[in-house]
């Protein structure tokens, strides 16, 4: 466990002059303030404050003071500053309401922290692996990204195809540096897209960590020139970007979703929770697919799932179980969640769903083994099928219609978030897009 000792130690062996604090707003989007690093022990002791009224999601102008209180685990050296430029280092923050002392109730952080406290209520702590995918973009002659993929690589393609794998390694040693442990990388189906994969870990320091790799890859990829993107879809009728996030539950130190009696070795609370995981997809798929784009993913024939079923042998379905080759690695994947969504909300949500089937120990559906895009409308109905929301609009609505979503977002993340995103569909209905434009301007 890391003190508040032995980061000023660091930083004073590692010459760090500026500490970064980091938070994130409702929408996902990392902010910090930047302080010296002769103020670490006062950000310690009594917090550092800023105006939340100019956070999105956060207070009204009224409410606006709120203090950032480092969490010392978090403490890590930022590998792409160099002293001569100011040696860096990042902590995570939580967010406190001045006037209460309390935790501020619309902090992503703390709505995590306090469905973990849940979990941790029932007996369990719970473990996530993200594995989250990007693209790598040219940049024209002004610096700004364009859509003109980096490589003409493909699914585990060796260069000289994959021309961004020492943008890869680069990324992979920054991470290292950062104290991840990576453990595989590799080029992903569509040209220009990759994944990084870093060991699971527990859930908060697991959402932690995909906030700083999605930092961690676009500094590094601005250093070789290029854009590192986590938008969905930024290229229509090629695969999008994904975060499937594998999960499981231990207790007392034993994978609680593990029984080698059965035949996917999952034990009756890993049904459950994948039970509680699919009657809660329509909900929380407004969290863990939170952009417009995100739903040009999730359309059949691009390796995307939007049915609403279980597997252990193919892909097309929401949940997957993986092989596991030791008890400790019974776990579900879960491979609907896309990079743009706000890993804390978006892991909050997922647990709070599955910790709901085993609290009411629901049963699972048998698991379909046969491919279900080759299944037309009728089958899947026989199957029980359902598939997820279409839209953003359709998944708001499926998220206000569920109270344990809500519930595990907080009433004022779920009221604020739930604004925020129609206030983005309303907007998005009001646009005319260039394929409107190719196909109506003349004809009509």
């Amino acid at each position: 466990m890391t003190t508040t000792e032995d980061v000023l130690e660091e930083i004073e062996r590692s010459d760090v002059e500026f500490l970064r604090l980091q938070f994130t707003d409702i929408l996902g989007t990392v902010k910090n303030v930047s302080i010296p690093a002769r103020q670490a022990e006062k950000a310690f002791e009594e917090g550092i404050y800023f105006d939340g009224s100019s956070i999105e999601g956060f207070v009204r102008i009224q409410e606006s003071d709120m203090r950032l209180q480092p969490d010392p685990e978090t403490f890590a050296v930022l590998p792409w500053r160099t002293r001569e430029d100011g040696a860096s280092a990042r902590l995570i923050c939580d967010v406190v309401n001045t006037s209460t002392g309390e935790p501020f109730v619309g902090d992503p952080r703390t709505v995590l922290k306090d469905t973990l406290e849940l979990a941790e209520e029932m007996g369990y702590t719970v473990n996530a692996g993200p594995e989250p995918e990007f693209f790598l973009f040219e940049e024209d002659e002004d610096g700004r990204p364009t859509t003109v993929t980096h490589d003409s690589g493909g699914y585990f393609d060796l260069a000289p195809k994959d021309l961004a794998s020492d943008v890869r390694a680069d990324i992979i040693y920054a991470l290292e540096d950062m104290g991840f442990e990576v453990e595989a990388s590799h080029h992903e189906v569509a040209e220009g897209q990759h994944e990084i994969d870093f060991k699971y870990d527990d859930a908060l320091s697991t959402a932690d960590n995909v906030a700083t790799f999605r930092a961690v890859v676009r500094a590094v990829a601005a250093q070789h020139d290029v854009h590192a993107t986590f938008m969905p879809k930024p290229i229509a009728h090629i695969n999008g970007s994904g975060m499937h996030t594998h999960l499981s539950l231990f207790s007392d130190g034993e994978n609680a979703f593990h029984d080698g009696s059965d035949e996917f070795n999952l034990s009756d609370t890993a049904y459950s929770f994948l039970a509680g995981i699919l009657e809660h997809a329509p909900a929380f798929t407004a969290v863990a697919n939170p952009t417009v784009n995100s739903y040009k993913r999730l359309v059949p024939g691009y390796e995307a799932p939007i049915y609403v079923a279980w597997s252990d042998t193919n892909r097309s379905a929401l949940v997957r179980k993986p092989a596991a080759r030791v008890p400790a690695a019974s776990r579900i994947e879960v491979r609907s969640p896309d990079p743009s969504c706000n890993p804390y909300l978006a892991f909050s949500a997922l647990i709070r769903a599955g910790l709901d089937g085993v609290e009411r120990g629901l049963e699972c559906p048998d698991p379909v083994r046969e491919n279900i895009y080759e299944f037309d409308e009728a089958k899947r109905k026989d199957y029980g099928i359902d598939t997820l929301p279409g839209n953003l609009n359709q998944a708001v609505d499926a998220l206000e219609e569920d109270e344990v979503v809500q519930d595990a977002l907080g009433p004022h993340v779920s009221e604020k978030f739930v604004e925020a995103k129609t206030a983005e569909w309303d907007e998005y209905k009001a646009e005319v897009s260039d394929w409107e434009l190719d196909q109506y301007l003349a004809k009509y």
